[in-house]
């Protein structure tokens, strides 16, 4: 979870000054989001994470009851200060500058996710990104007896995925976090198809590789497929990964094969680029497979 704290400057940025413009609030973070988006395709939903103490965690708190995701095993750190995302951007809306204080999140620690491992293996399916530490994430390849799917954030993030790929059931990096990890360099559909081979050879179960407007490519041990992108008026792309995320959780608790796994997330990415903001609301599992449809239609 972050708190994402946005300010747009009205007219070209100065320095050390005071920039008239205007300051937004919104909850962010890849954990949260995937949560969302999971809830709006109607699944039910509990996130673990670290929570500080202060205005912040009460705001998040407050945001995940309406949405009915289940906090209740979240971990309240006395004294901390909740995950924020603090950003400055110009008045065309590129970012000048930003700070992320994410170091509550070292409180994730195994002995936290231990307290908790009955109620994580009871689970139907266990989604984790790479913003836990490193310990974190190797407790639960270890000891999560639940399928589970990570993501990787980013590629400086991915490389503490890299010891444990044996161990997950669906991997979702992007092109550049799929070649960190398999040392492939992706240009197409062979050379995706050599990464995903790396990938898999680990023990990893699935990999779904999105390639932003190339589509996604997608591998298991008995087949592989590639879907281009569905067709979409884009508005933004800043929460694409996240929806494909969470379709790819909705696909499998759905009993989805390998490709319909995929267009699922090639439609939830399209649904969320036409939204104003990172998540969509019009997302659902109607309109997913709505998309899924048309998609298959076309092809």
């Amino acid at each position: 979870v972050n708190v994402d704290i946005g300010g747009q400057s009205a007219g070209p940025l100065v320095g050390r000054d005071s920039n008239p413009g205007k300051v937004t609030v919104s909850m962010g973070g890849v954990g949260r989001n995937i949560a969302h988006n999971l809830r709006l395709l109607g699944v039910k939903v509990s996130l673990l994470t670290a929570l500080g103490e202060d205005p912040h965690a009460g705001q998040v708190m407050d945001s995940c009851e309406r949405l009915g995701i289940d906090l209740s095993r979240a971990l309240h750190v006395p004294g901390g200060t909740t995950s924020t995302y603090l950003f400055l951007s110009d008045e065309t809306g590129d970012m000048a500058l930003a700070v992320s204080d994410m170091g509550i999140y070292e409180e994730l620690t195994p002995a936290y996710f231990a307290r908790h491992q009955g109620y994580l293996n009871g689970a139907a399916l266990v989604v984790a990104d790479a913003n836990l530490p490193a310990g974190a994430l190797a407790y639960l390849a270890d000891h999560c007896t639940a399928p589970l799917l990570v993501d990787p954030v980013s590629t400086v993030k991915a490389e503490k995925v890299r010891p444990i790929l044996g161990k997950l059931h669906t991997l979702k990096p992007n092109r550049m976090e799929a070649e960190s990890l398999s040392g492939v360099k992706i240009t197409d559909r062979a050379s995706a198809r050599r990464a995903a081979e790396k990938l898999l050879e680990t023990g990893l179960e699935r990999v779904f590789i999105s390639l932003g407007e190339e589509g996604v490519f997608a591998a298991d041990h008995q087949r592989d497929v590639w879907f281009p992108c569905c067709p979409a008026q884009m508005h933004s792309a800043t929460g694409a990964g996240d929806a494909f995320a969470a379709a790819l959780g909705w696909a499998f608790l759905e009993g989805k094969d390998l490709a319909d796994s995929a267009r699922a997330a090639n439609a939830a990415a399209a649904i969320a680029v036409e939204g104003e903001k990172t998540i969509n609301p019009a997302l659902s599992a109607d309109a997913v497979q709505q998309r899924m449809q048309e998609q298959e239609e076309r092809i």
